[in-house]
């Protein structure tokens, strides 16, 4: 089935429900239906075909949604781009996907001129607003068209949804994602995320709809639920908190960071959000003290999500039930983990022969399911790669116990070496975060010339309370290991973040491996 057909189903069953509500604007299913129709038909007389790629370059607002259903229900690869990269990140992925159109934010014009003759393969940019030449104005397309569109006929596989991953071990890679993927991914959500969800909820986007939030758009949409989209371009913890008693939000999508920042506000005690029923939480590690504070604030809502681009929303959950604090020794350490398998996905450790680890054992976490992507665009020997022997191998170390619940190291990449031993940052990362005046902290390898790699931790503080290195370090010895230790650490104000929470441990690593060529990072 088309994806966009969720909204054509929902606009004709729920045609009076409020789709979005964006600031004091307000839509329809059926009013958001029409211009998505009405763009599609725009699209289509812009030359665009069934089986073209249109990349989406907007901050939150309800036009991104409907630029991503209109390339749905026209058959094409939408191909939403991360808003704080640079333009020459822009015009990598606007290049790399074939685009042959793009719709952009205003606050994007100047930028888009000023590398339009390096998008070879794009024929028309269509704005938002203050459109002058060579743009085209994101209203003028639709007026004149038709309100009535038929819906492409796609085959489950053809590409509905360009993922581009955030790069960090070269350029960046585009996820194809197909009909059928986003599909499985809808009803993930409804048989594990949010049972009983229906067109009486509400789900405010808060992160970038370009990513986690977008994702989380298609089973609301599916269900015509509402979707409030938040103006500021910052995350805002009070007017998040405000805006879900405001409009009694009963799910939204969150990173880690994100969850910090509410519990962390002092506005938390000052809005009701007891109508949440799904903070669904994902896209970095969470670590165990911040998750109790924040069980303890926000109340039985929480759910953890464990996936990446190419397995999207996602292959393991965390459920409600495991969050709440019955004091079982087994459910607290549950709160370590990333969960269980999603209802309809098969996951496994693998050593480096790929061959299956028996329960405890650490090695990669490799999925497979109707949520794996079909595999990258136009990089065959990375498809080759990562989906090898049929499963999608992670990148990511991690072990399950005998209960089947998969808990976390780190990144392969992320594994540090230390004399022959080794050594995953989170496990130290729990221990120092527990230490009452450290706020966030990564812990990373660096370069020793005997022990090959040592270990590092990047620590910021709580405002206006201090510790020395050699407390932090003693502070260790008495939760792990000696050789675990960190042999050193730098203090900063802040850790430096992606645009979707997660902390940059390759921009850490960076400064102290330059030169070091046979380190990746």
């Amino acid at each position: 089935m088309n994806i966009g057909k969720l909204l054509t189903k929902s606009a004709r069953t729920f045609p009076k429900n409020l789709a979005m509500a964006y600031g004091s604007r307000e839509l329809t299913y059926a009013e958001f239906n029409v211009r998505v129709n009405r763009l599609a038909n725009g699209l289509r007389r812009l030359g665009v075909q069934q089986g073209d790629n249109v990349a989406v370059l907007m901050y939150n607002c309800p036009e991104m949604l409907e630029a991503m259903f209109a390339c749905f229900k026209a058959g094409c690869g939408t191909i939403p781009i991360n808003f704080r990269l640079h333009p020459r990140e822009f015009a990598f992925i606007i290049n790399h996907s074939e685009a042959r159109v793009a719709i952009i934010s205003s606050e994007f014009n100047e930028a888009i001129i000023d590398i339009r003759n390096d998008l070879k393969q794009v024929s028309h940019i269509i704005t938002l607003s203050e459109a002058r030449s060579p743009l085209l104005d994101y209203e003028g397309v639709l007026s004149g068209e038709v309100d009535q569109f038929e819906d492409a006929d796609v085959a489950p596989d053809d590409v509905a949804w360009l993922f581009y991953t955030s790069g960090t071990t070269g350029q960046p890679k585009g996820a194809m994602l197909t009909h059928r993927n986003l599909l499985g991914m809808t009803m993930n959500f409804y048989a594990d995320m949010c049972p009983g969800f229906g067109p009486n909820d509400v789900a405010l986007h808060a992160a970038p709809l370009s990513h986690g939030s977008g994702c989380y758009a298609l089973p609301n949409i599916g269900k015509a639920a509402a979707n409030v989209i938040l103006e500021a371009k910052s995350f805002a913890p009070e007017q998040v908190l405000k805006t879900i008693e405001a409009y009694r939000v009963t799910n939204m999508f969150a990173a880690p960071t994100m969850i910090k920042l509410l519990v962390d506000s002092p506005a938390i005690d000052r809005y009701d959000h007891s109508s949440l029923k799904a903070l669904n939480y994902g896209g970095a590690p969470m670590l165990v003290d911040d998750l109790i504070q924040a069980m303890e604030k926000l109340g039985p809502c929480l759910v953890q999500l464990y996936g990446q681009a190419e397995s999207p929303m996602t292959i393991t959950y965390l459920s409600h039930d495991d969050h709440r604090l019955h004091g079982d020794p087994d459910q607290m350490k549950r709160l370590g983990s990333a969960g269980i398998p999603r209802t309809n996905v098969e996951m496994k450790i693998v050593g480096a022969d790929d061959n299956e680890l028996p329960p405890g054992e650490i090695g990669e976490i490799v999925t497979r399911s109707d949520l794996v992507m079909k595999g990258y665009w136009r990089d065959p020997e990375a498809t080759a790669e990562t989906l090898r022997n049929g499963w999608l191998h992670t990148g990511d170390m991690g072990y399950i116990d005998e209960s089947g619940y998969l808990f976390l190291m780190d990144r392969s990449k992320d594994l540090i070496i230390s004399g022959g031993e080794n050594v995953y940052p989170r496990e130290i990362e729990e221990v120092i975060v527990q230490h009452p005046v450290v706020r966030e902290v990564a812990v990373i390898g660096v370069p020793d010339p005997v022990w090959g790699e040592s270990i590092k931790a990047v620590v910021s503080l709580v405002p206006e309370r201090t510790v020395t290195e050699a407390e932090l370090i003693d502070f260790c010895t008495n939760h792990i290991a000696r050789y675990k230790r960190p042999k050193s650490i730098d203090f900063v104000e802040e850790l430096p973040k992606n645009n979707y929470g997660k902390i940059l441990k390759r921009e850490l690593r960076t400064k102290y491996w330059e030169g070091k060529a046979s380190q990746v990072i």
